[in-house]
């Protein structure tokens, strides 16, 4: 693959040519929002659902968005076309662009707008084959995670925590509630259904989570969407993670104490099977 290449603000440029103002918002404040949609084939995976958690994440900033879904969209395919097709990860990052610092608003400052493309990494065989460990942590987080913001020092924080104590993911609870992973989606297999935690401010509406859902409904696999207690969390059959660069990633430790049979469990690879065929029919539809 050739030099990678971005987009910024109306321009295709190599990425390591691109460079932003250190007055950006973005830069100073985190005052930002981001997505990130993979490409398999070429095509990008249910993009008009994160172009819709996109205006959903601008509005709740209060930043209008600087782009129509076409010209997202054309945008976005030139930087696949650019940097080879087949499949990536695509991300892009609207901030509320150059100002004076100061934390209000600023009346007449332009979002900057940002895409970049990396391969798309397949999860390990052996990752799938023997599932990753987890831990529980506090969520610490602000109350609207629903918000997919820039400003991820928390996650980040969370996550370290988890990959220090040798672990994959940091499973996060509030109020003795399960909320998601510090940069992920959760399910568990109870007594043979498939529970999610509810869509709300506490937890970002993961693309890639409402797939699975769709998935499970489509295919009658009992589902539920709804809290699920420290005290479940424990005792759960199967636990999985899901998000759009991890897809659906069996967790078979889960503080230092197997999940189940500490194996990938047989619901998991059902729906593990069903998305990979849901992923194989994009495919040839291109």
């Amino acid at each position: 693959m050739s030099e990678s290449i971005c987009y910024l603000n109306g321009n295709y440029l190599p990425l390591d040519e691109a460079c932003v103002p250190v007055l950006d918002r973005g830069f100073i404040f985190g005052d930002g929002v981001y997505e990130v949609i993979p490409v398999y084939a070429g095509k990008p995976f249910r993009l008009d659902h994160h172009l819709q958690r996109l205006n959903d994440s601008l509005n709740g900033v209060y930043l209008s968005n600087p782009l129509s879904n076409e010209d997202w969209t054309q945008i976005l395919q030139q930087i696949i076309e650019h940097n080879g097709g087949g499949d990536q990860s695509l991300y892009l990052q609207v901030t509320r662009g150059v100002a004076k610092r100061d934390h209000g608003f600023p009346a007449t400052a332009q979002p900057t707008v940002f895409v970049m493309s990396n391969p798309f990494k397949p999860v390990d065989a052996e990752l799938l084959e023997e599932g990753v460990a987890a831990i529980t942590l506090d969520d610490i987080r602000w109350q609207y995670c629903h918000i997919k913001s820039i400003a991820l020092l928390p996650n980040i924080l969370l996550r370290q925590q988890a990959l220090d104590a040798d672990a994959a993911e940091a499973i996060l609870l509030k109020d003795d509630k399960v909320t998601e992973g510090a940069a992920s989606n959760v399910f568990i297999v109870l007594d043979g259904v498939l529970l999610t935690p509810p869509k709300g401010e506490c937890l970002l509406p993961g693309i890639t989570r409402d797939l699975v859902v769709e998935l499970a409904d489509k295919h009658g696999v009992p589902c539920e969407q709804r809290d699920i207690s420290r005290e479940e969390l424990s005792r759960a059959g199967e636990l999985w993670i899901t998000s759009s660069t991890r897809e659906i990633l069996p967790v078979t430790r889960l503080d230092g104490h197997p999940v189940g049979d500490g194996r990938p469990g047989s619901l998991w690879q059902k729906m593990y099977a069903i998305y990979q065929d849901y992923k194989d029919e994009l495919r040839q539809a291109t």
